[in-house]
């Protein structure tokens, strides 16, 4: 039935995770420190996710949320097999990883985009924000159990305990105004950083897949799953009606925040590890402030930026070279 390709997926990335666990060779050699390259793209991403926020920001006020994420994986989808087409590498590479491709759009795409939009229609921003950058003290909890080559560490826990402290701190008074109020939207939002997390471990199973081609794979297989969702749901003029201006933003979320955004994500993945990429999360909030003080005359308070310091702080004890230098 049309559920095979996720039990087969399921298997698959199961079968991987006990090949992990109960290998008996000499183990992997622990990662170092992310290289200044990796560095660069990971600020990278972050601005560019960060600017998905001020994208959809200007989308959501004529679309409706599922209709958007539609619309957003179904661009990114074409421009990518556009690109593909022109310069390769050729998409024949995913077909044989089809099944992990959906059990990757579930867990990266479908369930975190569904599981934050319900939450956050009984949740402030200032808090989903703060449990969302949760993400990396998941992913490291998961990498320690599946992985012989991202372990636990006195550095990343640290860290990722500062980054969290940032985006809390960044939020300031929003955060508390949020923290009442129903428990379900909380979990539902915990349940988005868990989705991602595993997303991370899934995609480490793509190693010998060039990251256009994961990046294609991944949003066709997500397109594929919400078009019947939203038709369903609302009808194909919800993916219509919309003004020039909000037109403008769906493009630049999906070229340039999804398209772009997640053949970088599957390069960090590849070089950085499943741990070190999932600290995005920490400094999207971030990049989405200072967008919006660049570009939309919003003013940066004293509590906010002290939140990114300490975010910063977070990501150069993660890092691990300033300590070991004193």
């Amino acid at each position: 039935g049309w559920w095979r390709p996720f039990v087969w997926g399921i298997r698959g990335f199961s079968r991987g995770a006990r090949q992990t666990m109960t290998q008996t060779a000499a183990p992997a050699a622990t990662r170092g420190p992310m290289s200044l390259k990796d560095w660069a793209r990971l600020l990278l991403l972050g601005a560019l996710w960060g600017g998905s926020f001020f994208f959809a920001r200007i989308a959501v006020m004529e679309l409706h949320p599922l209709a958007l994420v539609l619309l957003r994986v179904a661009i990114a989808a074409a421009a990518l097999h556009l690109w593909l087409a022109l310069r390769g590498p050729s998409f024949r590479a995913a077909m044989a990883h089809a099944p992990m491709f959906f059990l990757l759009a579930l867990t990266n795409n479908v369930i975190p985009f569904s599981l934050i939009f319900t939450g956050q229609t009984e949740l402030g921003a200032g808090l989903a924000a703060v449990l969302n950058s949760t993400t990396p003290f998941w992913t490291l909890v998961l990498a320690n159990i599946l992985t012989d080559d991202e372990k636990l560490s006195w550095n990343k826990l640290a860290g990722i305990a500062l980054g969290i402290a940032g985006t809390a701190a960044m939020i300031g008074p929003g955060l508390a105004a949020g923290i009442g109020g129903p428990v379900w939207p909380k979990f539902a939002l915990v349940g988005a950083a868990l989705s991602y997390a595993l997303a991370l471990m899934v995609a480490r199973r793509f190693s010998d897949v060039p990251p256009p081609v994961i990046a294609t794979g991944q949003l066709t297989a997500a397109t594929i799953i919400m078009v019947p969702v939203v038709l369903l749901a609302h009808g194909p003029a919800a993916l219509f009606a919309a003004s020039a201006p909000v037109w403008a933003a769906v493009l630049a979320l999906a070229l340039a925040s999804t398209a772009f955004g997640y053949i970088l994500f599957f390069k960090l993945v590849a070089s950085a590890g499943a741990t070190n990429t999932s600290l995005v999360t920490l400094v999207a909030p971030a990049s989405a402030l200072l967008l919006g003080f660049a570009f939309l005359g919003e003013r940066l308070e004293r509590f906010e930026l002290a939140g990114m310091a300490l975010i910063a702080l977070g990501l150069l004890t993660i890092d691990g070279r300033i300590l070991r230098r004193r």
